[in-house]
């Protein structure tokens, strides 16, 4: 059995923890901050009674699957038995450079390292470490337990054996894991990105308001929910970091940021997690409210 480490214990990183302690696998989930780690394992064990809840999982598999995960402040310490590492940290290109430094002196020789980037060039990452054959992309989807996609991006220099490795160990967590190559944006998000911001743009100049542009998607085209809804809960932080990716990778005009996109990011307007976006999130509720700038 592989060991895991994780590096990042946000709603990324605690989701793909859970996944791989839920199937068996020991799992160090490494944060510099104690609190952060604590509240961590606090999700896990909520979104394990979920599972209990709905019959997926028993009582014993919550016991079992929470005493296979280990916390660790220190990066050295939690990777240092770790097969594989999936870094989950903040989509920064920056810091994800500056972890896998640190991940190529303290992992073994033999350790595949992996990034749950959305955007960043693998190629990019791989090439700060003296073993890029072993340097890949783990592209897990929100929220991890539930959705079964896998994007496995391969590097420039990524070996098959590390490629076909990381898809079999995929499809032992019951994902269906999907091989694809490294250009900005892969392909989940080359394509959700800019349906986002052209229904950004839609708003923007005023073709129609937020409720009608999600309902048209939702609707018409059978979206679980609207691009404005799924983009506040990705973070618009996060949609104007992988668009400006896009932009500058692939230097074409069609992904350049919407203004209105880039002003609310500015405005720290980053939906879900700052309370409000498009939609207003304080409220307790599951109902949809209208955040008050884009009521009419």
């Amino acid at each position: 059995m592989m060991n895991i480490a994780v590096i990042g214990s946000g709603t990324m990183g605690n989701g793909i923890a859970h996944v791989f302690a839920q199937y068996g696998f020991p799992v160090a989930l490494i944060d510099i901050s104690q609190p952060a780690l604590d509240k961590a394992l606090a999700t896990i064990g909520k979104n394990i009674d979920r599972q209990v809840a709905k019959g997926a999982l028993t009582e014993d598999d919550k016991t079992a699957t929470l005493a296979r995960l280990t916390t660790y402040t220190s990066l050295a310490e939690g990777v240092r038995a770790a097969d594989l590492v999936v870094e989950a940290a903040t989509e920064n290109v920056d810091l994800k450079l500056n972890i896998f430094r640190e991940l190529d002196a303290h992992a073994h020789a033999g350790a595949i390292l992996a990034s749950n980037t959305s955007s960043i060039s693998i190629t990019k990452i791989a090439a700060v470490t003296k073993r890029p054959e072993q340097v890949i992309g783990m592209h897990f989807m929100n929220p991890v337990p539930v959705m079964r996609l896998v994007e496995v991006i391969r590097g420039y220099a990524t070996s098959d054996a590390v490629t076909q490795r990381v898809m079999d160990l995929s499809r032992e967590l019951g994902k269906t894991p999907t091989e694809v190559n490294d250009y900005p944006g892969f392909v989940a998000n080359r394509i959700l990105m800019p349906m986002i911001n052209e229904a950004i743009y839609s708003l923007y100049e005023g073709v129609a308001g937020v409720e009608e542009i999600d309902t048209v998607m939702k609707l018409g085209m059978a979206h679980p929910m609207g691009p404005l809804q799924l983009a506040d809960f990705i973070g618009l932080d996060v949609c104007l970091a992988i668009l400006r990716v896009l932009h500058e990778g692939l230097g074409n005009q069609k992904y350049a940021p919407c203004p209105l996109l880039v002003n609310m990011v500015t405005a720290g307007r980053l939906g879900v997690k700052s309370g409000e976006g498009f939609y207003s999130w304080g409220h307790g509720t599951k109902e949809l409210v209208l955040a008050e700038r884009f009521r009419k």
